[in-house]
Order: structure tokens, then sequence, then C-alpha cells
């Protein structure tokens, strides 16, 4: 990336979307803060469907534009980006690694620990997809003692339990292929809830116990966190363009039209509607104008809704941690924006409810712009550049993918944020190599 303006460190965050493609510049001040020097969106223009890439001309025709009109806001040449990466083909399980040591008395090491995680890696997943990360969750030594950490402890048996989540090899690559056919290096590829809670969350909220719930156009993604550490991921093939297409047929209006009551009238709740207010719907072509009742659009939008967030609470109960989200649910994605919907999660899953806002990260700028929860996986994108970037980088040269590998290893006992975003990366640029780091 080249500035015009001579400024340094720049990072571009692009979220590919099933509505919309966003891209965002950011540059990180003296205070840790992201300062927004450029916004660029364009619609998805039918080229993403529930989170993938279905037509590859049109999604770069998307990304051309949205770089486009960041690239002329920011006046920067931009050139890499971060990518996010969602859809129902990334999936998650838990699993159980154990190795008996032929020495009991000696220590647990830091390369055994190590060791046990790459051996993960050896599962076996279904054809066309790899894992992308194997999370330690905790390790019991002889069946009676469990701890996060035993490295310096003795034992004979080891079991350790570890969060699996794997992607579809060829969803990721038609992404990159999509950012390279736009004239862009993608230097990371990222899963997107999980850039999602990178900017919405911070490091007690993941300590303590909380989902993240990501309602974009195609897809819900969830993110359960307890302990510091990711237990649970889930892509639910349904969001807010499947509440659009049941608005069109239930009163006829076309999509745009529904998209727009939607937005603008739209409540996810009956009650929080009036039985008296009319909505005026132009008439396509010669014919006559629509009135649609506010409280019937409600009925339609809560009916689907409802089902969405019911198959989210399946997701929690089926985790096994539903009892311990004490900080609740954090709601984010452009579909977070819809009336009363924090009154419907809260009601259905019985717990705290809050929508998730970037502001903390944000420094000056275009904060205005990109102050919303449907920016919120962009703005990840741009905070998960700026930490890959080396502490003494003066200029915009990030981690070889080969450094970015040995420090996923040595951090596979640390925290969330350093020990399991980045690796779709490695994975998609070099099969051989992943093999060998399996």
């Amino acid at each position: 990336m080249k500035e015009k303006d001579n400024m340094s460190k720049l990072i571009v965050g692009l979220d590919i979307g099933t509505t919309k493609v966003c891209a965002i510049v950011g540059q990180r001040n003296e205070n840790g803060k992201i300062n927004i020097l450029g916004v660029g969106s364009q619609p998805s223009l039918g080229g993403v469907m529930r989170g993938e890439v279905t037509n590859i001309a049109k999604t770069v025709d998307a990304i051309k534009g949205a770089i486009a009109q960041a690239s002329k806001i920011s006046n920067v040449e931009i050139n890499a980006i971060h990518v996010g990466i969602a859809g129902e083909h990334i999936k998650s399980f838990q699993q159980t690694g154990v190795r008996i040591r032929e020495n009991s008395e000696a220590e647990i090491t830091k390369s055994e620990l190590s060791e046990m995680n790459r051996e993960q890696y050896r599962t076996a997943v279904e054809p066309g997809s790899k894992i992308l990360h194997a999370v330690p969750q905790e390790y019991t030594i002889d069946s009676r003692f469990t701890t996060k950490e035993p490295e310096g402890m003795p034992g004979t048996k080891l079991e350790g339990k570890y969060h699996i989540v794997t992607g579809r090899v060829s969803a990721a690559k038609t992404i990159v292929k999509c950012v390279e056919n736009a004239g862009l290096t993608a230097t990371d590829v990222i899963v997107e809830p999980i850039a999602s809670a990178y900017a919405v969350l911070t490091e007690e909220e993941l300590e303590t116990g909380i989902a993240i719930v990501d309602i974009g156009g195609g897809t819900t993604d969830l993110a359960i966190f307890y302990d510091g550490k990711i237990r649970h991921t889930a892509v639910i093939p349904f969001g807010g363009e499947i509440i659009t297409a049941d608005i069109v047929e239930a009163f006829g209006i076309l999509p745009k039209q529904a998209e727009l009551i939607k937005t603008k009238y739209g409540h996810a709740i009956v009650e929080g509607t009036r039985s008296n207010v009319l909505i005026t719907v132009p008439g396509i072509g010669d014919r006559k104008a629509k009135q649609i009742m506010e409280r019937n659009l409600a009925h339609v939008i809560h009916a689907r809704m409802k089902e969405i967030i019911l198959m989210v609470y399946d997701e929690i109960k089926l985790s096994g941690y539903a009892d311990k989200l004490n900080l609740g649910v954090v709601l984010t994605g452009g579909g977070a924006q819809l009336k009363d919907l924090g009154n419907l999660v809260e009601y259905i899953l019985g717990c705290e409810v809050k929508i998730g806002m970037p502001d903390p990260h944000l420094g000056k700028g275009l904060v205005d712009e990109v102050r919303s929860p449907m920016y919120a996986t962009c703005i990840g994108l741009v905070l998960k550049g700026f930490d890959d970037m080396e502490p003494s980088t003066s200029d915009n040269t990030y981690k070889s993918v080969k450094k970015e590998k040995v420090k996923s290893e040595e951090s596979s006992n640390g925290g969330f944020m350093k020990g399991f975003i980045g690796s779709f990366k490695r994975w998609i640029d070099d099969d051989q190599a992943m093999d060998d780091f399996k």
C-alpha cells in the first residue's frame, strides 16, 4: 500500500458480505485507537450467497467499487487487504487428545504440549475441508487433576480437550481469487465472527463468559467465549436477506422495497408496533400503491427472526456453555439494528443482551460513518491487521506466514486473540506447508 500523503502503518479491512462489500482504511494513533481515513461500500450484486462467493465476476466488480471509493476518500493507493470469510461451511466440534508419557516423573514441557496440539490436525474431517485451528481448552493429568497450564507438572496420562474449527478450502481459495482478480493481495483471511469479536468484545468479557451473534445478510454467525477461550462456533444459514424475501412473498413487492421498509419500519416484536400505522409502497409499473400495516410487517419479521434466534439457542445449548454466559449475548452485524431485536433475543435466550458497537476502538476521522454494528467485522479486520505487524515496523511490511505460524505455535496455550486468528491464510497459501506443519 502506498500512501500519497506519507502516512505510515495503514491497514485495509475488506468484508465481503451477502448484501454488501465494505472496505475500511484505518491508521492506529498514539493511543492505540483506529483513525478511519476511508470507507467504501458497494452492493454485492448477487455475487455472494449465504456468505459464500457464487459469482466471481460480480464479486470482483463489487470489491473494485468498494476499494476505489475507500481509496479516493483516504487518498491512499490500496494494494493489500485483510479479508473476512464466512459461510455455513465453517464448522466446529470438541475432541479429546490423549498422550501416555513414558516417564511419569518428567515435567510436562511446552514443546510436548505443542506437539500434542499439532497432532489434532491429523483428525479426519469431511472431504474438501481442513482443520482451521485446534484451540486447547484444558488438560487433565492422570484422570484426576485438571488445569489450563500443565507445563512443569509430572504425570503419566495427559489428556487435552480441544475446540476444532474446520472450513472448506475451496471457499477460502475463491475469496482469495476474487481479491487477486481485483488487483489486490490478501495479507490474511480471517473468520468473520472472530473478527467481529475482535472489534466489540473486551478481554474481560472473553474471560467472564459471553456469546457474540453476528447477524449478516446471508448468515447468522455464533461464537462463544469462556475463560479466555473460544468454546464454540457455528454458522446458521439464514440472515437478514431471508427476512427481506419473506416480506417480498407476503406483500408482493420488489426486493428493494422490502429491504427499505424492513430497515425503516420493521420490528422484531409485534407488540412494539402501532396498529393504526400504514406504510405506503409505490406500485410496480402503472399499478396502484400498496398499503401495508406496520403490525402486519412485524408479524412477518417476528416469525422468521424468532426461528433464527431459536436456532442460535439450540447451538448455545449444544455447546454446553449455556449456563456459563455470565455476560449474556452481544448482537452485532447489520441485522442487529432491527428495532426491538434485543428484547426478542433476551426473551428467547433468557439472558442479558446488548448491541455490539466498535466505538471503544475508534479514534478520529470518519468515525460517525462506521459507528454501527454493521461495520464491526470490517473494523475487526483492521484491528487484526495491526496486531499482525511487527512492533518495530515503521512501514507497511507485514509478518511473513512463517513467522505467524511460529507465533501461533508458541501461543497455543495463550489467550484467544493471539492464539486463534490467522491460521486460514497459512493453508490457503501452501497446502503442502500446512501438511508439514501438522
